[in-house]
């Protein structure tokens, strides 16, 4: 992660992650906090998913942002796609509570689809990535030891 974007994004991934902890906490202790889980067996089960893919949102792995993308696509696309539902049935139930639900789905939503654009929009993200710093090292014939009849055989290069 060379970019600022990509630590920022890694940084709000956290953040929600927390956030999104302290909801399932108040859910399941039956306190009031500003938003309420969707479904609390599920959104503990969606804590442990999402905490295995962080770190693999860190090395840059894909599977780790698919995986975040799924889960979370799934469980807040549902909720957004409900409260949308009542916006267009126009439901007399409607009350900032929903807006704010909507609004923090959204995130859920949008935040997956931003990390997975940001690891596949990553330059620095290649299979075999070179490196300056030692390249011109173990790249460069000219700093090839010449091996006479005297010298020994042993290798002094890592590779």
């Amino acid at each position: 992660m060379k970019n600022l974007s990509s630590w920022l994004i890694t940084i709000f991934v956290m953040m929600y992650w927390l956030f999104r902890v302290v909801v399932a906490i108040t859910g399941s202790m039956g306190l009031d906090f500003v938003i309420s889980p969707i479904d609390n067996n599920i959104e503990i089960a969606l804590l442990f998913v999402v905490l295995v893919c962080i770190p693999f949102i860190f090395k840059r792995k894909l599977l780790g942002a698919i995986v975040y993308l799924g889960a979370y696509g799934w469980y807040f696309g549902r909720g957004l796609i409900e409260n949308v539902m009542k916006i267009i049935n126009n439901e007399n139930t409607l009350s900032i509570q929903t807006y704010t639900e909507m609004f923090f789905a959204l995130i859920g939503v949008v935040l997956p689809i931003l990390v997975l654009f940001d690891i596949l929009l990553d330059k620095t993200r290649m299979k075999n990535p070179t490196d300056k710093k030692t390249d011109w090292f173990y790249k460069n014939e000219q700093y090839d030891r010449e091996l006479d009849e005297r010298a020994d055989k042993n290798n002094y290069r890592t590779l």
